[in-house]
């Protein structure tokens, strides 16, 4: 998409209605996947949006305006949050939430005193790749069962406006170039909504009830619940932020690319780990999903090469504004299940399909026995939902386990002189997208 702005620097200001358009761009990117994470796990989308565009402001602080990122929610803490959600309620989900921000911070205050290299020992892509295929495909089932049961039972009706919303998903995806191809979510899931109409399935009465201002239920520590934090939150949110960090400095790296500069350096992956942390525990503190680094934005900057960080600003500064609209708030509740479970359907077979490209794009060498041992214990051990119960309280289990088995074989187990001088290159998937 040509702009006449093109070639804007990160601390330039656009002239007012260029930088409206050019904002709107970035919250339609981030719009679709963002709201989706709330509606999959029970969260408020309104608060979402909310708490994206503070935490996304407060990165662009933290990291001093110098590293233009779109903050949303993340993908890879939805099986976790329904698991903690399901046997604490909303506020134990958020404490989780709360505390993967926390070791966000640590893990960054790490990072400024002792720098990088210890984080890239421990995730390399033989890691990374075949937990993020464990979290595409540990949803795969939420996105199946979301397309085709209504109440627990097989409806035809709902199926087929899944696919309908998958082949709209598709098509968006495939044939749509430049900004729009970057959106196939929001397409997939506008025209899924209007072919869902057309099938009796949408209620426009809330829609119709809600106010145009109205703030959303925030879900506040000590008004709205007592935090709890128990060993069982801890076993099953920790990992996961293991996995995020990897997707964080992947996006770095891509965006390093984008912009012809080295962030990694300046501000320094520090600043931008502090922001990322600091933006979840906002969301958990206002009862938001936690925060990621958006791979959609760094694509519309790639085409509109603009890179403001007032731009991603204004992004920001609707996104919260749409927060407190009531009727769209509302509008996006009204959203049927089958819409979201077709969206869901490639959505999350992208995100398998990501890890895969991880251990490509890396050149991992599966005939070396030590990666096929790695890559196929963190498979199945995720996929198939291992358990390890370690009290009635503590376990871990599916994703958390994969993923800690993983680390832990990746640094016990011998490589040979090929495999270390790769990773002491700290090779790292220049395109880890999981959000």
């Amino acid at each position: 998409m040509n702009m006449e702005n093109q070639g804007l620097g990160i601390r330039e200001i656009p002239k007012p209605h260029k930088m409206l358009l050019l904002s709107l761009q970035h919250l339609f990117a981030m719009f679709g996947a963002t709201i989706l994470v709330p509606v999959l796990v029970g969260l408020n989308p309104g608060i979402a949006l909310i708490s994206s565009g503070i935490g996304t402001l407060t990165y662009i602080a933290i990291t001093k305006g110098r590293l233009p990122s779109y903050l949303g929610s993340s993908f890879a803490f939805i099986s976790p949050i329904i698991v903690v959600k399901a046997g604490g309620g909303p506020g134990a989900a958020l404490v989780g939430s709360f505390l993967a921000g926390v070791v966000y911070a640590v893990v960054a205050l790490i990072i400024k005193g002792s720098g990088t290299k210890w984080l890239m020992k421990m995730l390399p892509p033989i890691v990374v790749g075949p937990v993020i295929i464990v979290i595409g495909l540990g949803l795969s089932g939420t996105a199946v069962d979301m397309a085709m049961k209504k109440g627990g039972e097989y409806d035809t009706k709902y199926f087929v406006v899944a696919l309908v919303t998958l082949a709209i998903t598709i098509i968006a995806s495939v044939f749509f170039k430049g900004f729009l191809g970057l959106v196939p979510i929001l397409f997939g899931i506008v025209g899924g909504y209007a072919f869902a109409w057309t099938q009796g399935l949408v209620n426009f009465s809330d829609v119709k009830k809600a106010d145009w201002i109205a703030a959303p239920d925030f879900t506040v520590p000590f008004v709205s619940y007592t935090p709890h934090l128990t060993w069982g939150i801890v076993a099953i949110m920790v990992p996961i932020a293991v996995v995020t960090l990897a997707e964080h400095i992947g996006h770095i790296l891509v965006l390093n690319k984008v912009v012809n500069k080295n962030f990694l350096e300046e501000p320094g992956l520090h600043r931008s780990i502090m922001g990322d942390g600091v933006a979840t525990m906002i969301a958990a503190i206002i009862g938001g999903p936690p925060s990621t680094t958006y791979g959609e934005n760094i694509g519309v900057m790639a085409i509109t090469k603009v890179f403001s960080v007032f731009v991603i600003g204004g992004a920001a500064v609707i996104a919260i504004l749409f927060g407190f609209i009531g009727k769209i708030s509302a509008l996006i509740s009204s959203i049927p299940s089958p819409v979201m479970g077709g969206v869901s359907i490639l959505l999350f077979g992208i995100i398998a399909s990501s890890g895969l490209r991880t251990m490509v794009e890396s050149k991992v060498d599966l005939s070396s026995k030590r990666n096929l041992v790695i890559s196929s214990v963190i498979l199945v051990l995720g996929v198939g939902g291992a358990m390890l119960q370690i009290t009635d309280e503590i376990k871990l289990d599916g994703m958390a386990l994969s993923a800690i088995v993983g680390v832990l074989l990746n640094l016990v187990l011998p490589q040979d002189k090929v495999e270390e001088d790769v990773e002491t290159q700290g090779e790292q998937p220049s395109q880890v997208k999981i959000s």
